[in-house]
């Protein structure tokens, strides 16, 4: 499981499928309950914990939002949001759909955040273009933005190998996607100073390739 991460390519293959992969996937979370009750974990973890003074808490940041649907769902639940993309296409496409939330183009493993100021960070299969090699660079900088206590919920993709896709959401991609298992994903956020408080793994659905991996984890 070797290899180097291309935030050009990445950034270019998401740019190309902004528009269709938000029209494709728009109710995905509809049809998975398992998933939503993982992201209704983590907003009862952030809202109970009303690190900051406003309702819900301190904000919460969706990093590799995408076209802003999860980033939504929490905000429904809520949480303060805003979400963080790579991709302007996708930001600018998630501007336009939920336009009372804020979304920002920003790299993950370079957040315009100030230290220990979020109550949490969502990673909702951000991370499955990333080589495992370079987690713990995107972990660390994600123990750096919350405040203590504070909680991260990652979404990923469970097995051991590496994907290539050259064709996704009606368009031509030129991505790498990385399987990762949940306990290597546990050792690192641990490395990062983020302790495992639970973990789910199901079985696919509907066109995924294989298990969907997803663990809660908090600060120090």
């Amino acid at each position: 499981m070797t290899g180097t991460s291309d935030l050009s390519s990445v950034r270019a293959s998401y740019d190309t499928v902004a528009v269709d992969y938000a029209r494709l996937l728009g109710t995905e979370l509809s049809g998975k309950p398992l998933d939503r009750a993982m992201l209704s974990a983590f907003a009862e973890s952030v809202r109970g914990d009303a690190l900051g003074d406003g309702p819900g808490g301190r904000p919460v940041a969706d990093v590799g939002c995408g076209p802003g649907r999860v980033t939504a769902h929490l905000a429904g639940l809520g949480v303060p949001t805003f979400g963080i993309d790579l991709s302007p296409a996708m930001v600018a496409v998630a501007r336009r759909t939920y336009p009372g939330l804020r979304f920002e183009v920003g790299a993950m493993a370079a957040l315009d955040v100030a230290d220990g100021v979020l109550g949490g960070v969502l990673a909702w299969y951000s991370t499955v273009h990333t080589p495992p090699a370079e987690l713990p660079v995107l972990f660390a900088e994600f123990a750096r933005v919350l405040a203590p206590g504070g909680h991260f919920l990652i979404a990923f993709k469970s097995g051991d190998r590496r994907g290539r896709l050259e064709h996704a959401y009606g368009h031509p991609v030129a991505l790498d996607v990385y399987w990762t298992p949940p306990e290597l994903i546990a050792g690192l956020l641990a490395g990062a100073g983020l302790t495992e408080t639970g973990r789910l793994v199901r079985e696919p659905v509907g066109d995924e390739a294989g298990p969907q991996g997803f663990l809660l984890a908090r600060k120090a």
